[in-house]
């Protein structure tokens, strides 16, 4: 059996222009992310900084715009200091946070080169935690200050003479959660990130602040956390933080799929609440949102590991999610969600980037590959450009378990004028149908289609792995055709695809 769906694409439905910050990731000290990740100086592929050039390329590829770092709750009991100077006379850590050692051996000139080499924007968190409002104005003066005081300088003596110049920076990280170094309460943390955000807009009122949201929508405080927060912040900020993950549960994988139900229900939550505290202080300025976590990992297995070794290891393998068919439709979904809210979610940050919940993934001393949803991040980066539209979309739904009737299609667009191309995303939530999407393009002028990409496989179990990194890749999808503007193409069961189009005649 065979269904069918209705998109209509309208050129005047825009949301807002694609801000080229929604392809951002996320970088913390985390079990093999940073060491024997994306930096390995004994690799034969490493450069002069210690960093793996095929991780490098692979980033490069994934299309990954602003990088947060360096955590993450490693950051609440960090010392930024230790990671500067000669790295022989830097001093090893115990990272409570991820019960390891820290080596110190990669640190903010390190990453900052790390970032200028995959030609990304370094997103900074400063420690709320254990540290608070000197430490990050330290921070901030080694990382921007031109030249000419004690911290500029000390970074000039230390191989950077031009300044990093940093432009956004994150509040602290996941302070509602118990179990972050440092945990606070909504009005504490409020009232502390205030009094550090105005010191830090006191040295350079350009900066962009990230305050704290809420660590998932199910966390008890969700709402009110990120109403006193605003309360007491929203003067000093530009942005608030969302972070969730997802994954299937129970081998449910019909509510699986429809996990962008949830995150579209936490945007919505969290935008009015924001709006709400506007309007009571009647403010001009409007609160985005930074959704500087969000992926799929299976928390709930790393959770009923309750065994905490008693030896302190450096980068141990840990969250080294393998990741399947479903899962990266599911990204590629969430992805359509975050470019259908680009009104407000401004910025977003996959996490992570390499072995630890990553797109990509790496053997030490041997090859890098990419994971499943490496495909749908980097397509959508890529093909994403002008504005986004929003379509109507008419379907069948089914029911889930967890989220009630979800709609089998999901759908956004984008419109770029500039280049005469249009790109649209689609996602197929049936288990079992094909479904024959009809996108009436017309008001785009549409003349024929340039490229079309599919991740779909006959096992949604399917995954890639170092004896067979490309079992699973993209293809593209040949039932695509258009005719006088009206596109026609059949999304196979538990498939994302996006079609890239050419306007004009």
């Amino acid at each position: 059996m065979v269904s069918h769906a209705q998109v209509t694409l309208d050129r005047s439905a825009v949301v807002a222009p694609v801000p080229r910050r929604l392809f951002g990731s996320f970088v913390e000290h985390l079990g093999r992310c940073v060491y024997d990740g994306l930096y390995e100086p004994s690799h034969p592929d490493a450069d002069a900084d210690g960093f793996r050039r095929d991780v490098i390329a692979l980033v490069k590829e994934l299309g990954v715009t602003t990088v947060r770092y360096p955590g993450g709750n490693f950051v609440s009991g960090y010392r930024w200091e230790d990671g500067i100077g000669p790295r022989e006379t830097r001093p090893v850590r115990r990272d409570l946070a991820w019960h390891s050692l820290e080596s110190n051996q990669v640190g903010i000139d390190e990453f900052a080169r790390w970032c200028a080499a995959t030609g990304s924007e370094l997103m900074m968190a400063v420690n709320l935690g254990t540290r608070g409002i000197a430490e990050a104005l330290d921070l901030l003066e080694y990382a921007n200050q031109p030249a000419g005081t004690a911290l500029s300088d000390l970074r000039a003596a230390n191989g950077a003479v031009e300044p990093y110049d940093i432009r956004m920076w994150c509040l602290g990280n996941e302070m509602d959660g118990p179990w972050q170094l440092g945990h606070l309460t909504a009005e504490e943390y409020g009232a502390l990130a205030a009094r550090t955000a105005s010191a830090m807009k006191m040295a350079d009122k350009d900066l962009e602040l990230v305050v704290c949201g809420s660590s998932g929508s199910a966390m008890p405080t969700f709402g009110e956390w990120e109403r006193v927060v605003l309360e007491r912040a929203y003067d000093h900020v530009d942005y608030i933080s969302c972070h969730a993950y997802y994954q299937e549960r129970g081998g449910d994988l019909g509510s699986f799929l429809a996990s962008s139900i949830d995150m579209q229900f936490f945007i919505d939550t969290v935008t009015t609440t924001a709006d709400q505290v506007k309007r009571r202080r009647r403010s001009s300025k409007t609160i985005d949102v930074s959704f500087d976590e969000w992926n799929i990992w299976y928390l709930d297995e790393h959770q009923s590991l309750t065994d905490v070794s008693d030896t302190w290891e450096f980068a141990p393998h840990l969250l080294e999610d393998v990741y399947s068919v479903a899962d990266a439709v599911v990204l590629g979904n969430l992805l359509i969600t975050l470019l259908g809210n680009t009104d407000r979610v401004t910025s977003a940050s996959l996490a992570q980037l390499v072995n630890v919940i990553a797109p990509v993934r790496t053997e030490p001393g041997g090859i890098a590959w990419r994971q499943t949803t490496f495909f749908p991040f980097a397509t959508t980066s890529r093909l994403a450009r002008g504005v986004v539209l929003r379509p109507t979309i008419t379907c069948a739904t089914y029911e889930t378990a967890v989220y009630g009737d979800a709609a089998v299609v999901d759908a956004v667009a984008t419109l770029d004028e500039e280049s005469g191309s249009a790109a649209v995303f689609l996602v197929n939530r049936s288990l079992t149908e094909p479904i024959v999407a009809t996108i009436d393009a017309r008001s785009l002028g549409v003349s024929a289609i340039r490229e079309t990409a599919m991740l779909h496989d006959a096992d949604p179990n399917a995954t890639n792995s170092p004896a067979d990194p490309a079992r699973v890749a993209l293809r593209p999808n040949p039932s695509a055709s258009v005719e006088d503007g009206l596109l026609t193409v059949t999304l196979p069961p538990v498939s994302w695809t996006a079609v890239a189009l050419t306007l004009g005649d």
